[in-house]
């Protein structure tokens, strides 16, 4: 039967590309911490096209739940049996689940790492979030749901903003203005080669016009954007302390146990 206790359980990250993912590096640690030495956690590498088969089988591979990330989160949700309303109100998920049966839950756990990551209450608060995928629908949803007073989205594809902003009840814009939280769910910064402020309505210089940068890319010695807010004295709240938080509350959906954060946290930053 599946999960059951000499099944070897093995748990995943999900994305195309993936390689780059350190969750592989924390899960196994947080694992080895609490001595469940029999389960793993893998890369799994799977395009678009693949992605529902792939998924659909991997329950009877032995595998308990995985990750999702790039580009896969709303997909995700799409091919969950069951959802969570957080999940639902998104519409993306980033955790999927798989019961004795094969059934797969959907559920996100983007949102709420991000509203305990930050270093202040949201209640009135501005938000500019960059980006219209899965990752920025879970930051418009929590800022929203967390009492922003405005959420305004900006995206190099006009239209997907607009949609975005109509089915969560935020403000496209085409502009930076300023705000207290400037959150990047884009993919800019991830490839070191690719020029980062031609691809975003900032300049390093008007970075000081936030109070709190959020990027949810991460590389060795920090993003292009995260060191330039940091030179201006910005806050930065980068995309391994996010990975952390949200696949802490992956791992306890995946083992029922509560997740060895500082383990977590010193093997993201060994990987």
């Amino acid at each position: 039967m599946l999960g059951s206790p000499g099944a070897n359980p093995r748990l995943g990250v999900v994305g195309w590309p993936v390689g780059h993912s350190r969750s592989p590096a924390i899960h196994n640690a947080a694992l080895m911490a609490l001595g469940l030495s029999a389960w793993r956690y893998q890369l799994l590498p799977v395009p678009p096209e693949l992605f529902s088969e792939t998924v659909k089988a991997l329950p009877a591979a032995g595998f308990r739940g995985v990750n999702v990330t790039i580009p896969h989160k709303q997909a995700a949700l799409a091919l969950a049996d069951e959802a969570t309303v957080t999940a639902r109100a998104i519409g993306a998920a980033n955790t999927l689940t798989f019961d004795e049966r094969g059934a797969i839950r959907a559920e996100n756990t983007d949102a709420p790492a991000l509203i305990g990551a930050l270093p202040f209450d949201v209640v009135g608060a501005t938000a500019l979030v960059l980006g219209a995928g899965g990752s920025a629908r879970a930051a418009v949803w929590a800022l929203g749901d967390a009492g922003a007073r405005e959420v305004r989205v900006w995206n190099r594809t006009a239209q997907r903003a607009r949609r975005l902003c109509d089915e969560l009840g935020a403000t496209p814009t085409r502009e930076g203005a300023p705000a207290d939280l400037l959150v990047n769910c884009t993919s800019v910064g991830l490839e070191p080669t690719t020029p980062t402020f031609e691809q975003l309505p900032v300049s390093a210089e008007q970075l000081s016009r936030y109070g709190c940068l959020v990027d949810l890319v991460y590389v060795d010695g920090g993003t292009p954007l995260a060191l330039a807010a940091r030179a201006r004295g910005v806050p930065v709240i980068d995309g391994l302390e996010l990975l952390v938080g949200q696949g802490a509350l992956s791992f306890e959906l995946f083992t029922g146990l509560a997740a060895p954060i500082i383990e977590m946290r010193a093997a993201s930053r060994r990987a």
